[in-house]
């Protein structure tokens, strides 16, 4: 009984962290929050302000539904299976965060100076496919895939990349700024305008380096002060299995652009969801948490092989429930910009801009919470709004163009035109209906 109860807790923890690593969960309203302070500072030469304010940034940017998972994961990789001591849980976060500034600060830089999207990156199937292989190679060292029959030095290899010692953390910290990078909201786009407009490449390197030491200071603290897990014994068998078993649903997720059909199968359904849930409660009840890889027979280790697969599927299908649009209105959105223009000014209509992408968490957000919202859309009826889609495939020249002519650098852009075709609002984060249904109010 106490077994099965354990299993349950688990399943449960390993469902709840999968479904918080896409974004649903929370909104960044904190950062929207810091973007009007940090302008005055950075306008004022207040740059010591300016820095803590990006510092609050991070920090801030940590808390949000793309990001948080991660510091659980993370501490299960390097901070369970090799930290020994408080001092060298401590060496082993600050190689985490020290590979999150490493990647953080130049990638920063260069899509200032380049006028690139920030976050863009995970669009881009040179740095999706190795992500995604990284987090099998991770899921796999947690189901103990490693110690099959290999090479010695293949082994001590992947076993490096899987997260043992200071090389692994400070991997895991570059892999995990890729992962922030579709979260870091408003502050950091207008970081990115005004590196690009001032070409003060020092202080935006600076100003990037800071952000990162922000966004890792949880991940940092969670990994030297926490209570470690257990470095032995059928709990921690049971626990790698719950976080290999995420690991491959965010394989999955940050491939599911490059599989043809996979975006148009989760419906936002009861159906659908209750399926899910089944598909998952089968896979653990196969085995994909309890049974072991190790010293088994074949056919066990085929049963926990499908138990796993199955509760990957139902954890993806439930997190596909959750970025589903709702059932019901819509707004009537168009997807030439240009031919949106033209229509607006020859019926003397307001004109509602969206720039957003698949890669996007708060652009989700937008459209599950509030464009989807039934005031907004009776409200929606006189404008004339156009989306402007970066996701993969997608992407187009003339779209970043569309994009840098607005002055912004990150996703998601919501722009609002009067009907004279003068700029009314726009929203660079996150907002809800109300918030925005008043936005929409005010333009004429």
């Amino acid at each position: 009984m106490i077994r099965r109860i354990s299993l349950m807790v688990l399943a449960a923890a390993g469902f709840g962290c999968a479904a918080a690593l896409f974004p649903d969960a929370a909104h960044a309203d904190a950062l929207t929050s810091l973007e009007a302070p940090f302008k005055a500072a950075l306008e004022s030469g207040s740059f010591g302000m300016a820095l803590a304010l990006v510092f609050a940034a991070g920090l801030a940017t940590s808390l949000t539904p793309c990001v948080y998972p991660m510091i659980v994961i993370t501490v299960s990789v390097f901070g369970a299976q090799q930290a020994t001591s408080r001092l060298q849980a401590a060496k082993l976060s600050t190689a985490f965060v020290l590979g999150m500034a490493t990647l953080f600060t130049p990638l920063g830089v260069g899509a200032a100076l380049t006028g690139d999207v920030f976050g863009a990156q995970l669009s881009n199937p040179w740095v999706v496919v190795p992500l995604s292989l990284f987090f099998i190679v991770l899921a796999t060292s947690m189901f103990g895939a490693f110690d099959l029959d290999l090479p010695s030095g293949l082994k001590n290899r992947l076993a490096t990349v899987g997260g043992v010692g200071v090389r692994g953390a400070f991997l895991l910290g570059l892999v995990n700024a890729l992962i922030a990078a579709p979260c870091t909201g408003p502050v950091v786009g207008f970081l990115l305008t005004w590196v690009g407009t001032t070409q003060n490449v020092v202080f935006g390197a600076l100003s990037f380096f800071v952000y990162a030491l922000g966004l890792g200071m949880l991940f940092w603290l969670v990994g030297t002060f926490s209570m470690s897990l257990p470095k032995s014994g059928r709990w921690l068998e049971w626990i790698k299995s719950v976080f290999g078993i995420v690991m491959l649903v965010a394989a999955l997720y940050f491939l599911r652009d490059m599989i043809p059909g996979l975006m148009g199968v989760p419906t936002r359904t009861g159906s659908f969801l209750l399926g899910s849930l089944a598909v998952f409660v089968v896979g653990i009840a196969l085995g994909a948490i309890h049974l072991s890889y190790h010293g088994t027979s074949v056919a066990t280790r085929a049963r926990k092989s499908m138990g796993v697969a199955m509760a990957v599927a139902g954890i993806a299908g439930g997190v596909g429930y959750l970025e589903a649009l709702p059932a019901g209105a819509q707004l009537a959105w168009m997807h030439d910009f240009q031919a949106a223009k033209a229509r607006a000014q020859a019926e003397g209509k307001p004109l509602l801009v969206d720039f957003g992408a698949s890669w996007c968490g708060a652009c989700g957000e937008l459209e599950r919470h509030t464009f989807s919202d039934d005031r907004v859309v009776r409200e929606g009826q006189r404008f004339i709004p156009v989306k402007v889609d970066l996701s993969p495939d997608k992407d187009t020249p003339e779209k970043r163009a569309l994009l840098a002519s607005y002055e912004h650098r990150g996703l998601p852009l919501v722009v609002l035109h009067h009907g004279s075709g003068d700029e009314a609002a726009r929203v660079t984060s996150f907002v809800p209906a109300e918030e925005f249904l008043e936005l929409m109010k005010g333009v004429n």
